[in-house]
């Protein structure tokens, strides 16, 4: 046999035994996600979509649950967009009613392989969140008959990019921890079986940051 016989044969041979998914191809992991929010989310995988809230964000105390499956790479950098309800850039609910308040919010995930079952990810402090929307700046405005005019608000774009995989967040603040105390789930929480290692999370002010943005990575086990 010569050598250009002996090589092609080599190549078959390996082409034969590799295992689906080489090392440049690996295999998608497949998990099984749960998410609570109060009051709204968008979750994605680089620029693509892969869960949003199926309740409307302007739906007044939708603190609902979402369970859901999807496929990606077993160490993806995830991105969510996080929204507690508001009716305007006041940061303000229930405007012009006796009820006129600064809403607050609170978030919590967990995913897991769908295969073994284990961990993955869980929202806790290792989670890098930035407030983009944060209003009312003095909650003196609360009580005021024209709070979008009376309120003030700091509000700045998303950044550029910061979905993808290869993004700089480390500037980013850590999610800051939340007890069940000061965020009060209800509305499909105990819907869910929550691992121990799951926090609920938000940014450092509960009340006044209104819109969210977080990156995490998945942690599949080898």
């Amino acid at each position: 046999m010569n050598n250009r016989a002996f090589v092609f044969l080599a190549c078959v041979a390996s082409l034969a035994i590799s295992p689906a998914g080489s090392a440049d191809e690996p295999v998608p992991l497949t998990v099984n996600a749960d998410v609570w929010v109060d009051n709204w989310f968008a979750l994605y995988a680089g620029d693509e979509l892969v869960k949003e809230d199926t309740v409307p964000y302007d739906t007044e105390q939708s603190f609902n649950s979402e369970s859901f499956t999807f496929e990606t790479d077993p160490s993806a950098v995830l991105s969510v967009l996080i929204r507690d309800y508001m009716e305007d850039d006041s940061g303000l609910e229930y405007i012009g009613s006796r009820r006129q308040m600064t809403g607050d919010g609170g978030f919590i995930a967990q995913f897991v392989d769908a295969e073994t079952n284990s961990p993955v990810a869980m929202s806790d402090e290792s989670w890098r969140c930035l407030a983009i929307h944060q209003a009312p700046l003095d909650r003196s405005c609360e009580r005021s008959s024209n709070p979008e005019q009376a309120c003030e608000a700091l509000i700045q774009p998303e950044p550029d990019n910061w979905k993808n995989t290869n993004f700089d967040d480390s500037a980013w603040p850590e999610a800051v921890v939340r007890s069940r105390q000061e965020v009060r789930p209800m509305g499909g929480f105990n819907q869910v079986s929550w691992n121990s290692e799951a926090r609920l999370i938000w940014t450092a002010d509960l009340d006044t940051d209104n819109t969210v943005l977080c990156r995490f990575t998945l942690s599949a086990p080898e």
